[in-house]
């Protein structure tokens, strides 16, 4: 199988949604974004990962999970998200153990994504679902490196005063890819990734 390597654009509050936000994923190779929408503990547990100064007084799940790896000698080796199904992305966690065997563990991708931070190991996409998923958009910045930089770039993008319709049954597949494509251009990626699962569900269903 074809997998490409992914690097954690950032994270976006979403404004449509009450404790949801938009994880951004895009391809190492390339301009094609990922969004994700998860929840408020995943959103945080990402966040405090990837701000390596902001260290919680008690470990948090996921840094005991790194905690119980850790010692009992298991590595991570990488996150490969490898399906999506009705809006859904399926992930699992490779491992390796103190014999050598590789392990596959199934994990929903917020989870799986949170403890790649903290084990600092890749993650990868299978092709077909970037193909499918994947959503072209402009670089924001030459010099874009830096996560902090690139959440506040995409927050100030999610954060202007766009309506928003998330009934989108009466519109065909032509208007729906229509506003998608506007979406993207707007870099407005909550609303691209639900008109993507909207346009998912209609192919399905032919």
């Amino acid at each position: 199988m074809d997998f490409i390597k992914l690097n954690i654009k950032g994270i976006s509050y979403s404004q449509t949604q009450v404790g949801a936000y938009a994880l951004i994923l895009e391809e190492e190779f390339g301009q094609r974004k990922l969004p994700i929408i998860i929840g408020n503990f995943e959103a945080q547990a990402i966040a405090i990962a990837l701000e390596k100064d902001l260290l919680p007084p008690r470990p948090l799940t996921h840094d005991l999970f790194v905690n119980f790896a850790k010692a009992f000698q298991i590595e991570m080796k990488s996150v490969n998200i490898y399906k999506l199904e009705e809006g859904i992305f399926y992930s699992n966690i490779i491992c390796e153990n103190t014999d050598g065997e590789i392990k596959e563990i199934d994990s929903r991708t917020s989870d799986a994504i949170a403890l790649a931070v903290r084990f600092n190991v890749p993650i990868y996409v299978l092709k077909e679902v970037m193909d499918r998923a994947g959503i072209q958009l402009e670089m924001i910045s030459e010099d874009d490196a830096d996560v902090n930089e690139a959440i506040k770039e995409i927050e100030k993008e999610l954060n202007e005063d766009i309506a928003k319709e998330d009934d989108y049954s009466e519109l065909s597949i032509n208007e729906l890819e229509d506003m998608m494509g506007e979406a993207a251009k707007n870099e407005d990626y909550e609303t691209a990734a639900k008109l993507r699962d909207e346009l998912d569900k209609r192919k399905e269903n032919e």
